[in-house]
């Protein structure tokens, strides 16, 4: 497994969300179920419509009730999101479950999934600050200013993506091993949040 799969199925996303540009339109994955690139193109989906979001959310002129609903919306995602990143998790974890790990295999600070999750961003970061340094109506300091950005990010992804294949690599050949904690978001639990349960007396 390299990064450049799930990479590749990003761009993929990305570029598929922005044929019709809109929050709205339903995801259609072209991949096979419960396969990487499934998960994957599902998890980029979740991203792209969230990035959208939150530009629509920070429109000056924007109706505060509308505020609301979109508040509501990203809280949603970010739940979506951490669901997704969990079951690509459990993709690698069925992957590895023959990997012996070494006697002395060290833990990696973040599991598979989670560097994944920070892949997907970095490209959706790439793509519109390319958008940026291809903007027209503006002064060269802005595309100056958005080409250096649009470096920074292209090398933070091909960094992050070199992490990744070496820790594959790891895990592969037992020198590291995999350990998933599932995240605990409180402000979703009508359990937890007292601002849900108090409501509910």
């Amino acid at each position: 497994m390299k990064s450049r799969d799930c990479n590749e199925v990003f761009v993929k996303c990305i570029n598929d969300y922005h044929v019709n540009d809109n929050i709205s339109t339903p995801i259609e994955n072209p991949y096979q179920e419960s396969t990487y690139e499934h998960l994957c193109y599902a998890k980029g989906w979740i991203d792209t419509v969230q990035w959208h979001l939150e530009d629509i959310i920070r429109d000056p002129k924007i109706d505060p009730l509308e505020v609301v609903n979109i508040k509501r919306e990203i809280d949603a995602s970010n739940q979506a999101r951490v669901n997704q990143v969990e079951l690509i998790d459990d993709w690698f974890i069925g992957h590895f479950k023959d990997t012996t790990a070494n006697s002395d295999a060290r833990l990696n600070s973040e599991s598979p999934a989670w560097i994944i999750d920070k892949l997907s961003i970095l490209s959706l970061k790439k793509f519109h600050m390319a958008e940026q340094v291809n903007r027209t109506g503006v002064d060269e300091e802005h595309i100056n200013n958005c080409t250096e950005k649009l470096y920074i990010i292209s090398e933070q992804l091909d960094d992050l993506s070199l992490c990744f294949d070496e820790l594959m690599d790891e895990i592969s050949s037992g020198v590291k091993y995999m350990k998933v904690y599932r995240q605990v978001k409180m402000y979703n639990d009508p359990k937890l949040n007292p601002s849900l349960y108090a409501n509910e007396k």
